[in-house]
């Protein structure tokens, strides 16, 4: 077998192993490869150097305590009552931000179900972004800072919660970000639902 063939085919052979073992062991991270300059193929869920590129993104497995929206209602219950907000507009919130996926993390890091950002824990109470009461009462809590801002305004409120304070107040409107107006409508469009439901 010629070199070129034989390191092809150890690549191959690394890669189908790798494969495998994963899917026999429950992989807790992202998976990362890369090839060095001989075509070996090296895998990591530490990228260190930065050759190493994204392979195989984890997908959380949903608790199971958790697989039905409506486990959440207890919590949403008493975020509502605790910060004086409508529970259909709390779970129409979190349906629009997480989908109901407690381990949910978006592109900017945002966390949990109501998809709390980092530099806003501390404030929020918030030890554990992936806690489901904590997240819930914390985001309840910010919520609820918006809707008093803007003077019970909820689409103002709506898209602060979305692209922050700052861009309603520079535009004293909902911002012309099509990402924050289609949040609006989904928000608006699940509040509907809960409220009939």
């Amino acid at each position: 077998m010629k070199p070129e063939a034989c390191k092809c085919f150890l690549a191959c052979l690394s890669l189908a192993l790798f494969l495998l073992a994963a899917t026999c062991v429950n992989v807790g991270a992202d998976i990362y490869m890369y090839i060095d300059s001989n075509g070996i193929l090296h895998f990591s869920n530490v990228p260190t150097p930065s050759q190493y590129r994204l392979y195989i993104k984890e997908r959380p497995g949903r608790d199971p305590e958790f697989s039905n929206p409506r486990s959440f209602d207890r919590i949403i219950k008493e975020a509502a009552r605790t910060h004086g907000l409508s529970e259909p507009l709390l779970k129409a919130t979190i349906k629009a931000e997480s989908n109901f996926n407690p381990r949910a993390v978006s592109k900017k890091g945002a966390k949990g179900l109501m998809q709390i950002m980092p530099q806003n824990f501390n404030s929020l109470n918030i030890r554990n972004p992936f806690n489901p009461r904590q997240n819930i009462m914390g985001g309840a809590k910010y919520f609820k800072q918006m809707h008093t801002r803007y003077n019970g305004k909820l689409p103002l409120a709506l898209a602060a919660y979305n692209a922050g304070p700052h861009m309603v107040d520079k535009y004293k409107s909902i911002p012309p970000f099509p990402e924050t107006r289609n949040y609006v409508e989904k928000v608006m469009k699940y509040y509907y639902v809960y409220k009939k439901s």
